[in-house]
């Protein structure tokens, strides 16, 4: 299989992490490609309509992108525990929470491009404003969820704990750990697993 990837993707992250956990790692070639929403790259976006990594091609040709579907797949294609609950109360627990994770993502991302990307005389402040508020909600959220999570390891938390790195990466200057000192823990005991280590963004 192939992967189209950025090694300061948080997506990419959630399914190189899963990849690792299960076994599967060997079995994907990894291909830098480096993308941004103003700055396409082509090979990707022959990959991918939407031009957006992580990108996965099958090894039967199928290309799968978003990172939910590309986990979800590469769950059906192990024999260890899976990440994906297959019914009931676990299943939708851990859907919530990879939706949590994703939604702080989505918007921790729109808000660095507002800064980041968008020249500076086209910023729109209260845009960037509103996008941290639903940061800070999830933050909130994890901070109540955090004693009950434990020690397992799903997509729902594998994407928390992404979520949590990639405010470590980009946003440690809001110092959210000490605001939310019980996600901060929970991400200490994910990153401590080999998985997370060999995906520390750079």
């Amino acid at each position: 299989m192939k992967l189209y990837f950025s090694p300061t993707s948080p997506y990419v992250r959630k399914v190189t992490v899963l990849a690792l956990e299960t076994g599967l790692d060997a079995r994907i070639e990894r291909l830098p490609s480096p993308t941004t929403p103003i700055d396409q790259n082509a090979e990707v976006a022959r990959a991918n309509p939407v031009a957006k990594v992580p990108t996965l091609v099958t090894d039967d040709g199928l290309h799968l992108f978003d990172s939910r579907v590309i986990c979800e797949y590469l769950d059906t294609l192990h024999d260890r525990a899976k990440f994906f609950p297959a019914a009931g109360a676990a299943r939708w627990t851990a859907l919530r929470q990879q939706a949590l994770g994703d939604g702080l993502l989505d918007a921790a991302l729109l808000a660095r491009y507002e800064g980041f990307l968008r020249p500076e005389d086209k910023r729109w402040p209260a845009w960037a404003e509103g996008q941290m508020k639903k940061v800070h909600g999830a933050l909130a959220d994890i901070e109540t969820l955090a004693d009950s999570l434990g020690e397992r390891v799903d997509i729902g938390t594998v994407t928390l704990a992404c979520a949590l790195g990639y405010m470590d990466f980009r946003y440690a200057g809001i110092e959210w750990r000490k605001q939310y000192p019980k996600a901060a823990a929970f991400a200490d005991r994910m990153f401590a697993r080999p998985s997370f280590k060999a995906t520390v963004p750079a």
